[in-house]
């Protein structure tokens, strides 16, 4: 019982630890936003001002066209790459074929390959092609980006998942979509969100990529907080930090709500 209870007080420890470095760069950043003057070394504001917010709800900032436009190209390279990412994870684990190790490598290839690298390719690529300067060249870029995040959730919650149930639907009579949609699709369900989560952030949080792909022509949250951050205004570039916090925030709580809603208890899945 006393080991019990040491290892229970120092994981409660590890959590409260855990939770205060993760809370407290975003209390600097809300604080921030509130801010005129924080000179070093003072543990507290010296000055408050409401500059952040006035320039961030200002006509000019044009803040919620670009917030819904972001969100949205985030949630196409959630989707985009998340659907990928399964019918990649399928072919990893449920079949076996000459190049499937090939294959594998090939899907974390944006892993190893440098980001500046990449996006300068990428842009000559889509200039050619037609697709600089387009939404769909921004999406097509990202997902790439965030596919192989998801390709690794994937590929294993598919193993865990496993093919029996879907083997036993088709032998009583299922079609290959029914048995897919109906019995294994609802066992991918949790690593489906966390792969569309994860793609989310990616997409999101891309200056540089959407910057050279997009050219200027299409604008995100993120491209228009990063110049007050390289400029050095704070207080500005905290305001959008708070907006970019909580528009994550919230399409997080859909996706936590659309797994309750969905799956109740997404371990029975994988239970037996």
């Amino acid at each position: 019982m006393r080991g019990r209870r040491a290892g229970r007080a120092a994981a409660m420890t590890l959590v409260v630890m855990q939770t205060i470095c993760v809370l407290a760069p975003l209390g600097v950043v809300v604080a921030w936003a509130c801010t005129s003057a924080w000179p070093w070394p003072d543990l507290v504001p010296s000055s408050f001002s409401a500059r952040g917010l006035e320039e961030l709800f200002a006509p000019s900032q044009q803040l919620v066209p670009t917030l819904v436009r972001s969100v949205g190209i985030a949630l196409a390279v959630a989707l985009v790459a998340t659907s990928a990412a399964t019918l990649a994870a399928r072919a990893l684990v449920h079949h076996a074929y000459v190049g499937r190790e090939v294959f594998r490598f090939a899907t974390v290839l944006p892993f190893i390959i440098p980001s500046t690298v990449f996006a300068m390719g990428v842009q000559m690529a889509f200039i050619r092609a037609g697709l600089a300067g387009t939404f769909v060249g921004v999406i097509v870029a990202h997902a790439i980006v965030a596919l192989p995040y998801a390709v690794v959730i994937m590929v294993e919650v598919t193993e865990a998942a496993g093919s029996r149930l879907e083997e036993q639907a088709r032998t009583l009579g299922a079609g290959p979509m029914r048995a897919f949609f109906e019995v294994q699709l609802p066992l991918l369900l949790p690593g489906l969100l966390s792969a569309a989560t994860m793609s989310y952030i990616v997409s999101f949080s891309q200056y540089f990529l959407t910057l050279l792909v997009g050219g200027g022509a299409v604008k995100t949250l993120a491209l228009t907080m990063f110049p007050y951050l390289a400029s050095g205004d704070r207080t500005i570039a905290s305001a959008y930090g708070v907006v970019f916090m909580v528009a994550t925030l919230a399409v997080f709580l859909v996706f936590e709500l659309v797994l309750r809603r969905v799956v109740s208890r997404p371990t029975d899945y994988f239970e037996g």
